[in-house]
């Protein structure tokens, strides 16, 4: 793990200890890393994303303008990295239930909660495929102690494994065709992006290099996959066709720049910003400019995804 990381790490920790949600290791390496982001085309609507409340992580919704935030989830319990079904009516997130984190989806306006997934282990980063009757997601793994790419069905039911390694898989991120998923997976001691049939077999490196590649998102028309690149200074987004050529950077400054996440236009992306202080979710345009802060306040924000309405 490289430095930037373990700063995300080291704060994600903190703010649940103070929530007193450290109940079990696992929630340790599962932390590690956190996705979920859109890519589904229509007109650009909410901006979901994870909030600090001062007691613990919560679901909502705002407007791209920063306008019309609205709290989805209040339980007293960390809930994380929310995803948009393609109709934007629903939202699938990672939700503590007192053991582990396991997979929940909401009305988008709230209420309507529905548990899908029920076990002694975590699952993290859902992912709506794009005919919202599926739902990819990071799981742990136990008898490889490390987390795989699933998938399950968006209602509960015929959990499928698409990964099986010993070197831990997140992130996943379904293309508009609904052909493949893009992931985070391990390649040595660097994190590098790959993409994977929905039906299993051999992984595809998108990138691969010396430095850490994570939290990749489609754009609508699944020409280019963004992502957060870290080479040991700070962290950027960047974008890269899924064949791995054609990487553009798009950010460009001193600060943390993460978890990029497409409109439904694909005309912006939202995604954090880390200046020191507290990350905040801003957008940008796809080429680097237009950049527009969206959250503004003295809590965490994280984990946005653009939803269409």
């Amino acid at each position: 793990m490289k430095t930037v990381r373990l700063n995300h790490l080291r704060a994600a920790l903190l703010a649940a200890v103070s929530a007193g949600l450290l109940a079990t290791a696992g929630l340790l390496v599962i932390l590690y890393a956190q996705p979920a982001e859109a890519n589904y085309p229509g007109k650009p609507g909410k901006i979901a994303f994870s909030g600090y409340d001062g007691t613990d992580y919560e679901i909502y919704t705002i407007n791209p303008n920063g306008g019309g935030k609205l709290p989805l989830t209040d339980n007293g319990a960390a809930n994380y990295e929310p995803a948009y079904n393609p109709g934007g009516k629903r939202i699938a997130y990672a939700g503590y239930d007192g053991t582990d984190y396991e997979i929940y989806t909401i009305n988008a306006g709230g209420g309507g909660k529905k548990q899908l997934t029920d076990n002694s282990t975590d699952d993290r980063h859902p992912y709506y495929s794009p005919s919202g009757k599926r739902i990819a997601y990071s799981g742990y793994d136990a008898p490889n102690g490390d987390s795989e790419i699933y998938t399950i069905n968006a209602g509960g039911g015929g959990k499928k494994q698409l990964t099986d390694n010993s070197t831990g898989d997140w992130d996943p991120a379904y293309s508009p065709s609904g052909k493949r998923i893009a992931f985070e997976g391990k390649e040595g001691t660097e994190s590098e992006i790959y993409t994977i049939k929905v039906s299993g077999g051999s992984r595809f490196n998108v990138t691969d290099n010396s430095s850490d590649d994570y939290y990749p998102d489609y754009v609508p028309g699944g020409k280019q996959i963004a992502y957060t690149n870290y080479a040991g200074g700070d962290e950027e987004i960047y974008t890269i066709k899924p064949d791995g050529g054609g990487r553009l950077q798009v950010t460009d400054n001193s600060s943390n720049d993460y978890y990029p996440s497409y409109s439904p236009s694909g005309k912006k992306i939202a995604y954090v910003n880390d200046a020191g202080t507290d990350p905040e979710i801003w957008t940008i345009q796809p080429n680097g400019g237009g950049r527009l802060q969206v959250t503004d306040n003295a809590n965490n924000d994280r984990d946005p995804y653009w939803g269409s309405q």
